[in-house]
């Protein structure tokens, strides 16, 4: 493509980009939580109807998708952006700081979202120098199982409107702002959710002998657990299990008859999941039979496991240096975070890319889930900008 379309998408992302900015800032002040983005559908709709810009359809409530199309034929992609905000108590002093207690865009959706809108406005606005459709997905409920993506495919929505190529792009404070990150194939690990509960039999804690203690077998199955990682997992494949909530109400000197254990199993190998979700059964099971205890345990089965298309993603990075220049464009390790655009790629050529956050001066580098999270705002400039770049580059 000519460099006098690059120019024009450039130019076009600074003219937005105040407009991009105030909508990321409106939505971070007002987060809302998981399947109730309601006041952030309507704003974001009340925008796009503002610069004529219709809705195309709306799935899982407050989910939508905008379609544009270019001044010829050509194929199809579309983009993503998610609108959920985490249960996370802001602690930044800003003018923008959440207004809703208990409530923050600690992972970034407010930056995702107002991106794409800006990528919309680009798009719009330089329509008659580009070709193809370009679609446009607002997502809820990325944060809580079993994800917005799985319910938008439930309800049809690439049956009506098929996508072509999926492209989304993240956050990603380990980079500077002005640089992004690709990986192609296998990039982020499954999630399934534990929650375990040992029954035995309390007491005192001066007579353990006439209890049958689930705290004790509690501690014996979180360490019999990590042989999953340890000593069951071949050797190359990533493996990740975590407990991180245990709760034994008991006190000094009571022992409970009831101790509760949550945590997560990752991985990127998906015959290896399922094997493994029997093998924590057993592991379970058998350790508090040894124990004298119960166990009754629960494998919430989550987000499937992210790979980006090779193809997709070799293209897209190779864009994106063409846009941004190759020294501001990286690979990416392995992640064992998980990603619910996951169930969008399983069905799709997909690629999922990192947005650099970081101020040059180290002020925005929290990490993604804190309360302390925040952005050097000019990596929005890259975020539309690229957006709408890579979508134009593929739906040539």
């Amino acid at each position: 493509m000519n460099e006098s379309l690059k120019e024009n998408i450039r130019a076009a992302a600074r003219t937005y980009f105040p407009l991009t900015r105030d909508i990321r800032r409106h939505l971070h002040r007002n987060p809302e939580p998981s399947f109730s983005e309601f006041e952030t559908s309507a704003f974001l709709k009340a925008k796009l109807e503002e610069a004529g810009i219709p809705i195309a359809g709306t799935w899982v409530k407050t989910g939508f998708m905008v379609e544009l199309k270019g001044a010829k034929p050509g194929k199809t992609v579309t983009l993503r952006a998610d609108m959920d905000a985490l249960p996370i108590q802001e602690s930044n002093n800003t003018e923008y700081a959440s207004r809703n207690a208990g409530w923050m865009h600690a992972c970034g959706h407010d930056v995702h979202s107002a991106c794409q809108m800006g990528a919309i406005f680009i798009l719009n606005e330089l329509r008659e120098h580009w070709s193809g459709t370009i679609r446009f997905v607002f997502q809820p409920g990325e944060e809580v199982l079993p994800g917005g993506a799985s319910l938008m495919l439930r309800e049809g929505m690439f049956e009506q409107f098929p996508p072509g190529n999926l492209i989304a792009q993240h956050v990603f404070p380990e980079l500077p702002a002005g640089h992004v990150g690709f990986r192609p194939g296998q990039y982020m690990a499954s999630t399934d959710e534990l929650h375990i509960t040992i029954h035995g039999k309390g007491g005192h804690g001066a007579l353990p002998h006439t209890t049958k203690d689930p705290v004790l077998a509690a501690a014996q199955v979180i360490v019999a657990l990590q042989q999953i990682a340890s000593r069951k997992t071949k050797p190359g494949v990533h493996t990740v299990l975590s407990i991180g909530k245990v709760i034994a109400n008991g006190a000094t000197n009571v022992i409970p008859a009831e101790v509760q254990l949550q945590g997560t199993f990752r991985t990127l190998d998906e015959e290896w999941r399922a094997e493994a979700h029997q093998l924590i059964d057993s592991i379970v099971q058998n350790t508090c039979l040894a124990s004298g205890v119960r166990a009754e345990i629960e494998i919430r089965k989550g987000y499937p496991a992210l790979s980006n298309d090779v193809e997709l993603t070799k293209k897209c990075k190779a864009a994106a240096e063409d846009f941004l220049g190759s020294d501001r464009v990286h690979d990416l390790d392995i992640r064992m975070t998980a990603e619910d655009f996951a169930w969008f790629a399983q069905r799709y050529p997909a690629c999922f890319y990192r947005l650099g956050t970081a101020s040059p001066d180290g002020k925005f580098t929290s990490g993604v889930h804190t309360n302390t999270f925040d952005i050097d705002e000019d990596a929005m400039l890259t975020g539309s900008g690229l957006m709408a770049w890579l979508a134009i580059s593929e739906s040539h």
